[in-house]
């Protein structure tokens, strides 16, 4: 199902976003990802990812939004991005979190070629718990995340 905001913004229901967990979770941290794509299947390859989480036993998802087809910033000669908002708890510490992500963006075919590129997969960390981390690898919260619609509309959703 699809939900016409306006001109620019659509809002996608697949089977996994939105989804709420019926069970409760005894991990420690709570953490919020950002997921988006913009070069081929991005709804299966969001799916696959939520597969891969839900999989996982590091992993307890909680929550996720539906996502969120809209224009591309910064690099503008690009197709639309879709986005997304999965909330989770892990026992992780950050930068293993970090690790985790990285590796599961290249699993899922990412290539890094330049800022605001288009990309098969891009995970962020917008929330690690209350934490402020501000380290060349990682910033949390994540940078400039209140100015984004990709984020904000998919939050408001949860």
């Amino acid at each position: 199902m699809r939900k016409k905001i306006n001109n620019d913004l659509t809002l996608y229901y697949t089977n996994n976003f939105p989804y709420i967990s019926k069970k409760e979770s005894d991990k420690k941290h709570l953490v919020t990802i950002g997921i988006g794509g913009n070069i081929g299947n991005v709804k299966k390859r969001f799916d696959k990812l939520f597969l891969y989480l839900k999989a996982d036993t590091r992993f307890d998802i909680l929550i996720t939004s539906p996502l969120l087809l809209n224009p591309p910033f910064g690099f503008l000669e690009q197709n639309d991005f879709l986005n997304g908002i999965i909330a989770l708890k892990t026992n992780l510490a950050p930068n293993d979190f970090l690790k985790n992500m990285l590796r599961l963006e290249k699993r899922l075919g990412r290539k890094r070629s330049f800022q605001d590129a288009p990309r098969t997969l891009d995970i962020d960390i917008i929330f690690f718990d209350d934490k402020k981390i501000n380290t060349k690898k990682l910033i949390i919260p994540h940078k400039d995340w209140a100015n984004r619609e990709s984020v904000i509309i998919p939050l408001k959703h949860l």
